[in-house]
């Protein structure tokens, strides 16, 4: 493997990914997030802000917890499955990354609940680690493309290193795109 591979994303999207947008459009981010990672919030709100402004993004979001610092991520990322599992996976990743210093296991029931998922099923879920896999198979991808750490973006499969702040990000977006 060349350091270069280390700059691309080697995993391509799939039916598996949660995708907002379509596939075949001109940008495509994809994020690999930690649900609790301070830096991750501030990437969901930045993300947010360019999906309202470039119409035609394909956003895609993995899992990629970093429990050894952040011990409530891997049980978000859970959280997330199994609300995806609902058809809600969209709705409960906003939750989750706006209340991150909420995210004991009340708080995920409680936003569960809010979001009018069944919630035995969704207990169900998350105490059988139903979606264990979805979630380390999203880490393993994220390791064989180089991600040490959350938050980290590929735009059109290229690794995204500058600054994260709006000005930045969507002149790389701009660039991208043509």
């Amino acid at each position: 493997m060349s350091l270069g591979d280390y700059n691309r994303l080697l995993v391509p999207i799939s039916e598996q990914d949660h995708i907002q947008g379509l596939v075949n459009t001109s940008v495509t981010l994809v994020q690999y997030g930690d649900y609790q990672c301070p830096l991750c919030g501030e990437a969901h709100r930045l993300i947010k802000a360019i999906q309202q402004q470039v119409n035609n993004l394909c956003f895609v979001f993995r899992h990629f917890p970093q429990q050894q610092i952040h011990p409530y991520a891997q049980r978000a990322a859970e959280a997330a499955e199994a609300a995806a599992a609902q058809g809600q996976f969209w709705q409960m990743h906003d939750i989750l990354l706006t209340h991150q210093q909420e995210l004991g296991n009340d708080y995920l029931v409680e936003y569960a609940n809010n979001l009018g998922l069944d919630i035995p099923q969704f207990l169900q879920d998350i105490s059988g680690k139903v979606h264990i896999t979805h979630i380390n198979q999203d880490i393993e991808s994220g390791l064989h493309s180089g991600v040490t750490a959350a938050p980290a973006l590929f735009i059109n499969g290229i690794r995204y290193s500058d600054r994260w702040n709006i000005e930045q990000l969507m002149a790389a977006i701009v660039t991208s795109s043509h």
